[in-house]
């Protein structure tokens, strides 16, 4: 059982790795974008952005807040009407488990193409934006790099790794 286990993808990188690299390169291009527009916006417009990125829905929620509604919806249809309903209950379920153990299931191929990123590739986002906020400096003020070009692709390579 334990290794079974092992040949699992790794929990932070499994959708990722289910997706289709067209899809994963959109994502990313969208992700420089938004670091591109904040890298030269004041530090009080960056701490905004990182506040709006909390608050941003991941590929998890978004999948279990759909799954959970069809669950609920398809049980109370199986109670009223006809237990036929409590195969898409089923259906549901084992797909929730299926992208548990995989990092994929039918609807997360549309989700994705939506836009919507995994909860690893938001926080990526929200460490180069702190870091472009030099909150990992130790003298904030004496930084004499501000005429620096900042390469943001540089920084987001950096935090994936």
């Amino acid at each position: 059982m334990i290794n079974l286990f092992n040949k699992l993808p790794s929990t932070t990188h499994r959708v990722v790795i289910r997706t289709n690299p067209n899809v994963n390169a959109q994502i990313r291009n969208q992700t420089i974008l938004n670091l591109n527009i904040y890298k030269n916006c004041s530090d009080e417009e960056k701490s905004k952005r990182i506040s709006m990125l909390k608050f941003e829905w991941d590929t998890e929620r978004v999948l279990e807040t759909n799954a959970a509604s069809i669950i609920f919806i398809s049980s109370i249809l199986g109670l009223k009407f006809s237990k036929c309903w409590f195969f898409v209950t089923g259906t549901v379920g084992f797909f929730l488990l299926q992208h548990a153990l995989t990092g994929w299931c039918p609807p997360l191929p549309l989700i994705r193409m939506m836009g919507v990123r995994t909860a690893e590739e938001i926080n990526n986002e929200r460490t180069v934006l702190k870091m472009l906020r030099k909150d990992f400096t130790q003298n904030k003020k004496n930084n004499n790099n501000k005429n620096k070009i900042i390469n943001v692709v540089d920084m987001l390579r950096m935090v994936e790794k």
